[in-house]
């Protein structure tokens, strides 16, 4: 609860948006209160809680809270955010404290979305800037109101670890004792900033907040929350993307004991029930024939060989250079190489889900993972027939995400609304998806194919790379459709269209598909896939000119210092070109992806199963200014995990009609812990603006364990998973 209400003023707000609160925090124990024991964040509005305009509160026992816009899905920002407040605030780290912010645009908006959002690497990179006026001006205000407290000039007051001190009349104080009077501050216009040589906190390792809670397993997740009469409702969805009810025979499952209701929704067909066990029985009896009249019926091998064939002809041009007909004319080797990528679910640990409660006023609360909140608010609200201010968006804790909560036009909020209106919104109601509905439910990182075409001049230089992708567009018809402002997805080629290789001659163009596959961006978005074309094909082509892979990429890197910086920084900790143990092999990959440099190192050998065994991964990172070590090593272990899984094993097909094969984790395979490398992981050290590394380290692995895989076999990886495909292996 703030002393008094906040205004839209310059107290309010930054110049680019961010606001700041300097405020008792009262702590009643109310109602709200002790749901705000049982969920994250503090519930908007409610008594008790403080009013949610702002970043940073400082409670009368000294404690300080950021309030977070980026959702802590396991990527760190929680940690990171508050690293940022508290070294600006000179705070001791053990009175920092992290929750959610509240739902809205004008104050919490992504300053690279212009909504709120978290996504594409941006939380520190888009929140650096802001937060660090946020604890400095904090700081001020501090300052200020001990010296008018001590009738002592400003200047001569220091803050250490969170204590505010005036050595000559040997007066200190707690924040917390200063934050009324603080209250009452004018806020600068123009805090003063650290100078990066005196940081303490930034740069160092710094153990993240919500570690011991979900070690402890006292963080709540929204899967956690459970009111007294909430309904569980679970719907019924086809496995044909399309497909609509026909009709449904719901008398078996309306005799299973605990349900309460059975109604149709547009996703399918909703059951309430008033336990998850009475939920999952009547699910399984619901007799459901569905309507494929206009379902996609096209298999996975039928998209692929329509992409394969679209392949053989230039797309539309994206970016070109130079003369690459003149240059095949006159090359002494031209190399040509298919890429093949399936549809990839994201299956984070969690599975969406989201809590519904209606107040006596008619309002709505929704306790959710949200990764786009405010968008998640405007189509519950439209869907309800409420004003936006009638729904309240609490963001909780999410277990993962890797894109999948980040859907454009929230299409899980619009179906978990439409149950809950369906239910008539008496009670509070938990809707959710299983394993199996996200694992068929759509929303895939598409289908790609890449065809690839590189020449050799009699020099051994490379002199011409064409490469032509084809694919679904992720963007089209989504409310980020004004990102393609030149006409293509820029996501569809993104890490191929800004080579960063010095080829005379380049070309790269796109065909963009139409399918009815629902598709979304996944961990590292276009990099999933241009990464790998980009980095394994120059190996090739390396290895064709008998070039080292390293200095060859060196030699051609010399016009970005910050990829060679990783590259050289990789070799270096990996001793490349040093002896390597017997039956194994290396390989190589250096790429950027959201404005951060990653070089990694794969050491291999020939695993029981006929795939590479990864045994150890080298990677160096450029992130600019390294806000929090651990975290950054804890995403590129992370990041290689998760990619390394989807290169071995996983892979969504879409079988004979269009019906969809994978269904659980069974048989769509991630990485597990017995298959996870050792990995090295070194920091560039950097005064550039901090980028992301939630998504950066995914790219590189794939080409990097290919390359070595080429080594050691002389075969190259052009089609993944390296798994056979589902269709011909045994499930069993």
């Amino acid at each position: 609860m703030l002393d008094k209400p906040m205004t839209m003023t310059r107290r309010g707000l930054f110049a680019a948006g961010a606001g700041l609160v300097i405020a008792f925090h009262l702590a009643p124990l109310g109602k709200a209160q002790a749901a705000a024991r049982t969920v994250e964040g503090i519930p908007a509005g409610a008594p008790g809680s403080f009013a949610a305009n702002a970043f940073v509160h400082i409670a009368p026992d000294d404690t300080v809270t950021v309030l977070s816009k980026h959702i802590e899905m396991g990527q760190g920002p929680y940690t990171g955010l508050t690293t940022i407040v508290a070294e600006e605030l000179d705070a001791d780290w053990s009175q920092m404290r992290a929750e959610a912010s509240p739902a809205d645009d004008e104050i919490y908006k992504n300053l690279a979305f212009g909504i709120q959002g978290t996504g594409g690497s941006t939380a520190i990179a888009n929140s650096y800037e802001q937060l660090r006026k946020a604890g400095a001006t904090a700081r001020a205000m501090l300052v200020e109101a001990a010296a008018r407290q001590w009738n002592v000039p400003a200047s001569e007051i220091t803050v250490v670890k969170g204590r505010v001190r005036h050595a000559p009349s040997n007066r200190e104080s707690g924040f917390g004792a200063l934050a009324k009077a603080a209250s009452g501050i004018t806020p600068p216009a123009e805090p003063k900033l650290k100078d990066p040589a005196d940081f303490t906190l930034i740069g160092s390792d710094i153990k993240r907040l919500d570690s011991a809670a979900k070690s402890d397993g006292t963080a709540v997740f929204t899967i956690d929350v459970t009111l007294p009469g909430m309904l569980t409702a679970l719907v019924v969805h086809a496995d044909y993307f399309g497909a609509t009810v026909a009709r449904f025979d719901d008398k078996a499952a309306r005799a299973v004991k605990g349900v309460v209701d059975i109604k149709p929704v547009p996703a399918g067909v909703a059951v309430y029930a008033e336990t998850m066990w009475a939920a999952l029985k009547a699910r399984d009896v619901l007799e459901i024939e569905w309507d494929l009249s206009k379902a996609e019926t096209r298999s996975s091998a039928e998209i692929i060989a329509d992409y394969e064939a679209k392949a053989k002809s230039a797309g539309f041009v994206v970016t070109s250079a130079g003369d690459v007909a003149k240059a095949s004319d006159e090359a002494e080797q031209v190399i040509e190489a298919d890429y093949v990528f399936p549809y990839l679910a994201h299956a984070p640990m969690e599975p969406l889900d989201a809590v519904f409660v209606k107040a006596a006023d008619g309002s709505i609360d929704i306790y959710s993972g949200a990764q786009f909140p405010t968008s998640d608010k405007a189509v519950t609200a439209k869907i309800l027939g409420l004003k936006p201010e009638q729904v309240r968006v609490n963001v909780q804790f999410a277990g993962g995400s890797f894109g999948r909560r980040a859907q454009a036009g929230s299409p899980y909020a619009i179906e978990a609304a439409e149950v809950f209106k369906a239910s008539g919104g008496d009670r509070p109601l938990k809707h959710l998806w299983l394993r199996e509905d996200d694992i068929r439910g759509g929303y895939y990182r598409p289908i790609y194919v890449h065809r690839l075409r590189g020449t050799i001049g009699a020099d051994k230089s490379i002199t011409s790379w064409q490469q032509v992708v084809v694919g679904q567009s992720i963007i089209t018809g989504t409310p980020f459709e004004a990102m393609m402002g030149d006409g293509y997805d820029p996501t569809s080629v993104e890490g191929a269209s800004d080579l960063a290789y010095a080829v005379p001659h380049r070309q790269v163009s796109l065909h963009t598909t139409k399918v009815d596959v629902p598709v979304l961006w996944w961990r590292s978005v276009g990099h999933t896939h241009t990464g790998f074309t980009t980095e394994a094909f120059m190996d090739e082509l390396l290895a064709a000119a008998g070039k080292d892979a390293v200095e060859g990429r060196l030699a051609l890197l010399g016009e970005q210092p910050r990829h060679a910086g990783v590259l050289k920084r990789v070799a270096e900790i990996a001793d490349w070109g040093g002896p390597v143990p017997a039956g194994r092999a290396r390989g190589v990959a250096v790429h950027k992806s959201f404005d951060t440099y990653v070089a990694q190192i794969a050491e291999i050998s020939q695993g029981e199963n006929g795939l590479p065994r990864v045994h150890k991964v080298w990677c160096a990172v450029d992130c600019g200014v390294p806000v929090n070590p651990t975290i950054i090593r804890g995403q590129m272990e992370g990041g290689i995990g998760f990619g390394l899984g989807a290169m071995l094993f996983s892979e969504i097909t879409l079988g004979e009609g269009g019906r969809i094969v994978q269904s659980n984790f069974h048989d769509y395979r991630s990485l597990r812990i017995d298959e996870m490398p050792e990995v090295e992981v070194a920091i560039m050290d950097s005064r550039e603006k901090p980028t992301g590394v939630g998504e950066p380290g995914v790219p590189p692995i794939g080409p990097a364990v290919a390359n070595a895989w080429r080594v050691l076999t002389g075969k190259p990886v052009r089609r993944l998973p390296m798994l056979p495909p589902v269709d011909s292996r045994s499930l069993s």
